[in-house]
């Protein structure tokens, strides 16, 4: 039966140790691809005009985010910091009760992409090891749509590779909360009706609606 749980408490399901590696793999592509792109632009866009890749449609920009994913909530970069080891940790937390393949690919996107902006926030300009501004490094953003569209908040925010896999991690993170699927890999209706099973089996008796 789905959702059954092993001897000892144990959740059936994907092996633990596969969906580790999955999360892992995921996570170090997305912090490469960040990386990496990042660094593209800033040896060949910085202080320069935008490179136009399809007009109207898709720009490369670059600029330096104080603040969190989008641009926004510019001036607090101290606080975004802490707010990204933060996410580090608990997804580190979380993952100890990984058994599903949904959830491996959602935590890899978020943690790929909080330890790609969480590195210039603790490396990059003006922050860094010794200075009076450590910790608040600002975000190199580069990646702009519809630039010119959006007339009253004169464009739309510039983003990121990391920031992408942000959003689609969030994305897939309420999804599979509606849907109630488990970290462990099991739903919570599943959840509702071991418990009543166990209850009957206990019992003897069948549970009473409402």
């Amino acid at each position: 039966m789905r959702g059954l749980q092993a001897e000892g408490g144990t959740p059936l399901g994907r092996p633990r140790g596969r969906l580790l590696a999955i999360l892992t793999s995921l996570a170090v592509v997305v912090y490469a691809a960040d990386l990496i792109s990042k660094t593209i632009v800033l040896r060949t866009l910085e202080g320069k005009a935008p490179l136009v890749v399809l007009q109207d449609v898709l720009q490369f920009r670059v600029i330096f985010n104080s603040g969190a994913a989008f641009s926004i909530g510019t001036g607090m970069t101290f606080v975004f910091t802490f707010i990204a080891a933060g996410v580090v940790v608990a997804i580190v937390r979380t993952a100890r009760k990984l058994h599903s393949l949904p959830w491996a690919i959602t935590l890899g996107l978020l943690l790929g992409g909080a330890l790609g902006n969480l590195t210039d926030r603790l490396l990059r300009q003006p922050s860094g090891f010794g200075r009076s501004t450590q910790l608040q490094g600002h975000v190199v953003d580069f990646i702009e749509v519809l630039p010119g569209h959006f007339p009253v908040i004169d464009y739309f925010p510039v983003f990121n590779v990391a920031d992408s896999a942000i959003v689609c991690g969030g994305i897939l993170a309420v999804l599979l909360a509606w849907r109630n699927v488990q970290i462990d890999g099991t739903r919570e209706t599943e959840h509702t009706e071991e418990t009543a099973a166990g209850t009957t089996a206990e019992t003897g008796k069948e549970p009473k609606d409402g």
